[in-house]
């Protein structure tokens, strides 16, 4: 058990209850991430069953020679400056890191926020990235267009093809990117397989495993970095933009080097007060996944079934749903996102506002609330990506992702959105 004195004394020093970490034999059962956040006990200040939130920018000390051995790195469970660190972000790392089984955590203002210090950190200019083709729109946004400012190039490759991915390697590759569920269009990395490809070559496997909390467990399978936006379904209730990225104690503790950390110096701290909130709305994240899974799953059978061209790793339509049930955790399910193809912009348009209008849900970005949220991936969230880029990799300008909902009646919701569906001529 955690308590408090442990949390202030070992300062950024949390770890998992045990390490499972590329175990020879992994099953999704062997390691169960919402035990692991639960054995976490914290008491507050008080003795209060919440940690106290440190409402403090800034920390005292009692005696100068403290505060130069804090600047040095040489006084665990003394706080600096909340940039650094404060007990709130930390309580809520230590919960991250037990759920994704890894030695530590680090806790960011925004997904981006643990996203790009991961590349300026351990990358220099001439180093060569290789990612997955779908991702976000902002990290390609960043790897395209901005990072190589900093003369740090990336070939953007079909995550599915292993060979395709080995062959993108050079000499100078640093990091294999890439998402568990990608971003819009479903598909699912073998990150067991890339974990062999990235040791191969000595290089880090990042996974950004946003879509997929608790369902996939990354280090598990073998990747050295793995990033949440904190935002979604972690989060889940749309009110709080936050990152994390999970990985080792050396790593985050150089990250956060005062001298040349890319987290320390890129500034992308996370508020306390955000923390606090977050950490309490993981506590319930066990019970809100498997709903999303199974709202998401049955909606997906309905598409299907009507005939609309559906994404979803549930479905044995799904070139790698046998893929996903070997990664996934079966409690938690096949997730909340899935994907739709109505063929044409127009016809997107018309059925978001259709389903928006007969109180499906809304249309809108982001995703892990517990209304159902919709959009058009191509023309918002893959904007960045142009549109010869998009029509290569299959992104339809007809595409909707939709991260469904909590609904209590997904049959009573799905008729709603049959209704809508026949409404803009999409089925009879």
């Amino acid at each position: 058990m955690l308590t408090i004195t442990d949390a202030i004394q070992n300062g950024l020093k949390f770890s998992a209850p045990k390490n499972y970490y590329l175990a020879a034999k992994f099953t999704p059962m062997a390691f169960n991430p919402a035990n692991a956040i639960q054995d976490l006990q914290y008491f507050g200040e008080f003795g209060g069953v919440n940690p106290s939130i440190s409402d403090s920018s800034t920390y005292t000390f009692l005696a100068a020679k403290t505060m130069f051995d804090t600047f040095e790195g040489n006084a665990d469970g003394c706080y600096l400056y909340s940039r650094h660190s404060t007990p709130s972000n930390l309580y809520l790392a230590g919960a991250l890191a037990a759920m994704e089984n890894t030695e530590a955590a680090l806790v960011t203002a925004s997904g981006m926020g643990a996203i790009c210090p991961v590349f300026l950190h351990l990358c220099q200019a001439g180093d060569h990235v290789v990612s997955s083709r779908t991702i976000y729109g902002g990290t390609y946004a960043f790897l395209k267009n901005f990072a190589p400012k900093f003369q740090l190039k990336t070939d953007f490759v079909d995550i599915t093809n292993l060979e395709q991915v080995e062959a993108a390697i050079t000499p100078q590759t640093k990091i294999l990117y890439c998402e568990t569920v990608s971003n819009p269009l479903m598909e699912i990395a073998d990150i067991a397989a890339l974990s062999v490809i990235a040791k191969r070559h000595d290089l880090k496997l990042v996974v950004d495993n946003t879509f997929s909390p608790l369902s996939v467990a990354p280090a598990n399978l073998g990747a050295d970095i793995v990033i949440h936006s904190l935002t979604k379904f972690i989060n889940g209730s749309s009110d709080t933009v936050a990152g994390v990225l999970c990985t080792t104690r050396e790593l985050v503790d150089d990250m956060c080097n005062v001298t040349d950390g890319a987290a320390m110096l890129l500034g992308s701290t996370l508020d306390s007060l955000r923390a606090a909130s977050i950490m309490k709305n993981l506590r319930t994240l066990h019970v809100r996944m498997p709903q999303h899974s199974k709202n998401a799953l049955y909606f997906a059978q309905q598409f299907e079934a009507d005939g609309i061209r559906t994404l979803y790793p549930g479905l044995k339509s799904h070139k790698s749903h046998e893929l996903y049930q070997t990664m996934m955790h079966p409690d938690y399910g096949y997730g909340g996102m899935l994907a739709i193809d109505v063929q044409t912009k127009a016809n997107a348009s018309a059925l978001m506002e259709a389903m928006q209008e007969r109180n499906v849900g809304y249309l809108a970005v982001s995703l892990g609330f517990y209304r159902t949220l919709f959009s058009a991936s191509g023309s918002s969230t893959s904007s960045e990506i142009p549109e010869e880029e998009q029509i290569s990799m299959g992104l339809s300008p007809g595409l909707i992702r939709l991260s469904v909902g909590l609904d209590c009646d997904a049959k009573a919701s799905y008729s709603k959105i049959k209704e809508a569906l026949k409404a803009v001529g999409l089925i009879n």
